[in-house]
């Protein structure tokens, strides 16, 4: 009994004793670690500093490449901006260029307007104003940019502001007509000597020279004297100014003599004309 005694209470001693020799094993364990996690939170600081310090070209040389790409798409986005407001710009300076055109173009026919008014011609015939949109001097033609729609018929006088005769309207289209002048060789219009009653007909020649002809070789005319038109038909009035006299031609073997006539209507300055519609 008192053996078992024994026995018991050096179990119990024994007992009691293992836990604290494993304890005791590992609080170095637990020292070492805590040490380590101190010693790692020291060197961290110098350990970012040597990982940034060996990098820091490289990161360097990647935000300049991201730096200048990104300027790169900015400039190309500003110069679509800059390219974008050009072509408005450029919109903008044709529409002004456009209304500045269209105001000249006002003023100009104003101004011939008020001279046809000083003129008086407006109290003599019912007229159309027109302007000439192409020119043939091969055939001494022009094209104005009224027609049919505007009342304009084959065969009406077609005139200046300062009462000039041009020539004729010859064919007559729905917004356009042609007119043939009085140089065409195919033009014979009537005329006579201002202030005389001296009656021919100015035949066109194709040249800057027109011809009175068909005079009687006993009237006497002279240079410098005045062709104005005779009365051809209702739409073709008479005392439209039409040339000077410059050079007299006569034959007293003929019957006639004639005259070469300096026109007074000049295509190449011409812009603007006037239909007689009535009279």
């Amino acid at each position: 009994m008192e053996i078992f005694q024994r026995r018991k209470k050096y179990q119990t001693s024994w007992i009691n004793v293992k836990p604290r020799s494993n304890l005791r094993g590992k609080i170095p364990v637990i020292i070492i670690a805590i040490l380590l996690i101190l010693c790692l939170n020291f060197f961290s600081g110098q350990v970012r500093n040597a990982f940034f310090t060996i990098s820091s070209p490289i990161q360097k040389i990647f935000w300049e490449k991201g730096q200048n790409a990104s300027n790169f798409f900015g400039a190309i986005s500003q110069s679509e901006n800059l390219k974008n407001e050009n072509i408005e710009l450029k919109r903008k300076n044709q529409e002004l260029l456009f209304e500045i055109t269209e105001l000249k173009a006002l003023k100009n026919e104003n101004q011939i307007l008020r001279r046809a008014l000083y003129v008086g011609i407006e109290k003599e015939f019912k007229l159309a104003f027109a302007q000439i949109i192409s020119k043939d001097i091969a055939q001494d033609s022009i094209l104005i940019n009224k027609g049919s729609i505007d009342g304009i018929e084959q065969g009406m006088a077609v005139i200046t502001q300062e009462k000039v005769l041009a020539g004729q309207i010859t064919d007559v289209y729905e917004n356009f007509a042609r007119v043939t002048l009085i140089s065409n060789k195919k033009s014979a219009i009537p005329g006579k000597i201002q202030e005389k009653e001296i009656s021919g007909i100015i035949q066109g020649t194709g040249k800057d020279i027109i011809i009175f002809d068909l005079i009687p070789q006993e009237k006497e005319i002279s240079q410098g004297e005045i062709i104005v038109s005779d009365i051809l038909d209702k739409n073709f009035p008479q005392g439209l100014l039409m040339g000077e006299i410059k050079e007299i031609q006569k034959n007293d073997i003929e019957p006639f003599q004639q005259a070469q006539v300096a026109p007074f209507f000049d295509m190449n300055t011409a812009d603007h004309l006037f239909i007689i519609i009535e009279y």
